[in-house]
């Protein structure tokens, strides 16, 4: 079985409430147990704020769409921003003594930790981000 199923969001803090709906939806339709569910939840509400924030700047105008595809048993889900991106090859390393009291700079560190694979393409416009369900 493949599913797709893709939402499209302005950028604004308060609509992780939506992604927050969005994972729920797919916890109850594809019977994500909750280990797995969790990780999800952390990683995709992390990674649609980092679209917000950083990719769109926090622009109204600008929207963030989120796509989940699932495919046997890999589950996948693609943030997409219109900003210009990033340089995701060389981020500091959070867990360093000079970076740990930092209140940024944990986001991509947490989404490589919570995910089986995570991926960024476009300039680091579009992050993708793979959960094994078995």
């Amino acid at each position: 079985m493949i599913d797709n199923i893709q939402i499209q969001i302005p950028s604004l803090p308060e609509n992780i409430r939506i992604v927050e709906s969005f994972i729920d939806n797919a916890k109850e339709k594809y019977h994500i147990n909750d280990d797995i569910y969790g990780n999800i939840m952390v990683a995709v509400t992390e990674s649609v704020n980092n679209a917000i924030v950083h990719g769109n700047q926090s622009d109204n105008k600008k929207n963030v769409y989120l796509k989940l595809s699932l495919e046997k048993s890999l589950i996948k889900f693609t943030v997409r921003d219109e900003g210009v991106g990033f340089d995701y090859n060389n981020l500091p390393d959070p867990t360093l003594p000079e970076n740990v009291n930092k209140s940024g700079g944990r986001g991509i560190f947490l989404m490589k930790n919570l995910c089986d694979e995570v991926s960024f393409k476009k300039n680091g416009r579009i992050a993708e981000l793979c959960f094994y369900l078995s």
